[in-house]
């Protein structure tokens, strides 16, 4: 399967993404943010890091690049999209999911590997994983608390679409600890800390993030 990484300017982590494709047993094509063509990919990752700057607000930018005018009705016709970090945050940004991402609760910058829960399986990017697992991959965010009205929120809630909360004290101020969502399609996904850096425990703190890429070699969305 080949997967489509995207690279803007000031991403950072589209390397690891693109090497967690590969331990996933997938092939990794890089996007480049001033293309609009998305080379027949099965599925597209928005890496971390801070695209454009962050300038205005995060992601804020990037969601008028020219690869988003492709990804955008691409995910609203079933591409499979994950979004880490600051992919998250463009997501947001182009509508694809609801909320935004602000600044922490602590107005800190945050770095340490956390844990999380997993309480949908049913995405096209947590299928490999069970209902109630708990893994440990890297969070590292300064506007990563996810915020919304209380009616997306019920929505969100009712409607199994929180894919992953954070275990233990909030790390950031996330509305009820969430750490990622899902669209009602299951295909667009977006998650706050970074699986990518979590596929070989020679590198990173676990392998527990490698089943967010292996799910998508499976998915059928």
């Amino acid at each position: 399967m080949r997967v489509g990484v995207v690279t803007f300017p000031g991403t950072l982590d589209d390397h690891d993404a693109a090497r967690a494709v590969r331990f996933a047993g997938g092939e990794a094509l890089s996007l480049w943010h001033g293309d609009s063509d998305l080379q027949g990919v099965a599925g597209v990752i928005l890496p971390g890091g801070f695209s454009y700057g962050d300038y205005l607000r995060c992601g804020a930018i990037a969601r008028f690049s020219p690869i988003m005018s492709a990804i955008i009705p691409a995910a609203e016709k079933g591409l499979p999209v994950l979004g880490i970090c600051n992919g998250f945050q463009v997501l947001c940004e182009s509508h694809l999911l609801p909320g935004a991402l602000t600044r922490n609760s602590e107005l800190h910058f945050l770095c340490r590997d956390q844990e999380i829960e997993i309480v949908n399986n049913e995405s096209a990017w947590t299928s490999d994983f069970s209902n109630g697992e708990r893994i440990i991959i890297p969070l590292k965010n300064g506007e990563g608390s996810f915020q919304c009205d209380d009616r997306t929120l019920n929505e969100l809630e009712s409607n199994n679409r929180v894919i992953a909360r954070y275990v233990g004290l909030n790390p950031n101020g996330s509305r009820n600890s969430i750490a990622g969502i899902t669209n009602a399609r299951g295909n667009v996904v977006g998650v706050m800390p970074h699986p990518e850096h979590a596929v070989d425990p020679l590198t990173g703190p676990t392998a527990d993030g490698l089943a967010f890429f292996t799910s998508l070699m499976k998915t059928r969305i």
